[in-house]
């Protein structure tokens, strides 16, 4: 009897054990986790109802915003035999060569968010960088009407969002040839490093700035608490950023900024959805993105860019995302 309950005990062991390994898994390479944006992105993603179910195994990396690190990552992941990846990349171009070295192994990318310049790429899950650089200097450029002076604070030189972004900014300045760029600078989408360029600038320019363009809202917002600080106020200039994070939110509440909400969730969730109908034949997908995007078809899985849409954030609306936070 003790012999058959030990032979029983070591079955399901056994069976356990098989099970483990035959659950997909699926790596996230994310640029970075300290910010709001890519956890809001990492959140969703471990919320997906094929993670929570347990259908897949899911590790999220934390790029540590290093190219290198990431490069590493994706080195880890392809030894450990990794059925799929999802990248969102610091750079650009040095992500490409991850990119080459999973494809050569046989795991299918995925990309969401920022890109990569790679055609190795399976899909991209991400929205239209361009069009929301466009849409908030436009704001800035109509609320000091088309005149006087702005700054721009881009994001990590070299990555896609800020290449992009700049491309929309820049687009919208030329519509307005009367207004001047007085400075342009990276602060790495760090609310910190912009709050120190923006009290820089203001010793430097005084009253001269009408403007600032932040390429995202974590730089709008120490753009923000630099004017504080020099005992001005926010209202009196023209501020605008990207992602809808909860403290930008909570700014346009207060009539101090603008911004365009980013749906990371989305982003993510689309994302996943690809990477395990790639490695699970009968698939269909379980985030209800689908549903909540209609002009995002699903598409079978088999289309190569999966745009979500931005939303503007405005007084309408503001509470509702507000409320989606808690």
């Amino acid at each position: 009897m003790k012999k058959m309950l030990m032979l029983a005990t070591a079955l399901s062991v056994t069976a356990t054990v098989a099970a483990a390994q035959d659950k997909p898994k699926i790596g996230a390479a994310v640029y970075g986790l300290n910010a709001e944006f890519m956890q809001i992105w990492a959140a969703a993603a471990e919320a997906h109802p094929a993670v929570k179910e347990g259908i897949v195994e899911l590790t999220i990396f934390d790029g540590r915003y290093d190219a290198l690190v990431q490069q590493e990552q994706f080195e880890t992941m392809i030894t450990q035999g990794y059925d799929a990846i999802i990248f969102v990349p610091i750079d650009i171009e040095a992500g490409a060569a991850a990119v080459e070295a999973a494809h050569n192994a046989g795991i299918p990318v995925f990309g969401s968010n920022t890109r990569v310049n790679s055609d190795k790429l399976r899909a991209y899950v991400g929205s239209d960088d361009v069009q929301s650089g466009y849409m908030e200097a436009k704001y800035v450029l109509d609320k000091i009407g088309c005149k006087g002076n702005v700054v721009i604070i881009e994001g990590p030189i070299g990555q896609s969002a800020q290449i992009q972004r700049l491309e929309g900014n820049m687009k919208a300045l030329a519509e307005c040839p009367d207004v001047k760029v007085l400075e342009q600078q990276t602060a790495n989408w760090s609310r910190a490093e912009a709050q120190t360029l923006m009290e820089n600038w203001l010793t430097k320019h005084g009253d001269a700035i009408n403007g600032v363009i932040g390429q995202n809202d974590e730089m709008a917002l120490g753009a923000i608490e630099a004017i504080k600080a020099a005992g001005k106020n926010p209202k009196d200039f023209a501020i605008a950023g990207i992602d809808g994070v909860t403290d930008a939110l909570l700014a346009v509440k207060a009539g101090d900024m603008a911004s365009i909400l980013q749906d990371g969730a989305a982003q993510a969730q689309g994302a996943l959805d690809l990477a395990i109908a790639a490695v699970l034949p009968d698939y269909q997908p379980m985030s209800d993105i689908w549903t909540r995007y209609p002009d995002m078809p699903w598409a079978d899985g088999k289309a190569a860019e999966y745009n979500v849409p931005w939303t503007p954030v405005t007084a309408e609306n503001v509470d509702a995302l507000l409320a989606s936070r808690q």
